[in-house]
């Protein structure tokens, strides 16, 4: 007997395949600094088994990342996450998590072509990580909303202090998730999309 014939042929699974009903896919990207979460996030909220690209943090990036704050962390993001999650019977999101450190950020620029908006994560322990993050997305021209990832320990700031320091337009939504929870994190995309419908709908100026 060849035995080709005995090998199984594995399909997509049956909960991997996009429901029929869907009319609308959209692209969205998670941004944010250095191990705030994105992985995470990504894992916690998709429907389907999340594509990720860690890897082992070896000796050899001693000096080239900043892992202040983080130096407990020992797998890194090296290409991008990839998730999916319906939020309706026809609105799809397609989620890509970008790498954190800045040797990687090359790779941002295909991310973020053809994507809708971006959710910006943001851990209040090292806030400062965030600044280059914003000021890419503001380069690009895409919408993003400000999710607060809730670590344990970390201080809680008043929205409107948060909102200064980041230098935030008031229209741009900040809110605080855990992003190791899948209801959390799926709210927060919600809100986003909220806050794009909000573009669709305001007249543009004469």
């Amino acid at each position: 007997m060849d035995s080709r014939s005995s090998e199984t042929v594995v399909g997509p699974r049956s909960e991997d395949r996009l429901p029929a009903t869907t009319t609308t896919a959209v692209k969205i990207v998670i941004v944010g600094g250095f191990g705030v979460g994105k992985t995470t996030l990504v894992r916690s909220v998709s429907e389907i088994r999340p594509l990720t690209t860690e890897e082992t943090m070896t000796q050899a990036s001693a000096g080239v990342d900043d892992t202040a704050g983080v130096e407990r962390k020992t797998a890194t993001t090296v290409a991008m996450d990839f998730g999916r999650i319906s939020l309706s019977k026809e609105l799809v999101l397609y989620l890509f998590g970008t790498p954190g450190q800045q040797r990687f950020w090359f790779l941002w620029n295909g991310l973020f072509d053809g994507a809708l908006g971006a959710v910006v994560l943001v851990d209040t322990r090292r806030l400062e990580v965030s600044f280059d993050v914003i000021g890419r997305l503001e380069e690009a021209g895409v919408p993003f909303v400000v999710a607060v990832n809730a670590f344990p320990g970390a201080a809680q700031y008043p929205t409107e202090e948060l909102r200064a320091a980041l230098d935030l337009p008031e229209k741009v939504p900040i809110m605080t998730c855990d992003a190791r929870r899948r209801e959390s994190s799926r709210d927060v995309l919600i809100t986003l999309m909220r806050y794009l419908r909000s573009f669709a709908l305001t007249p543009e100026p004469m």
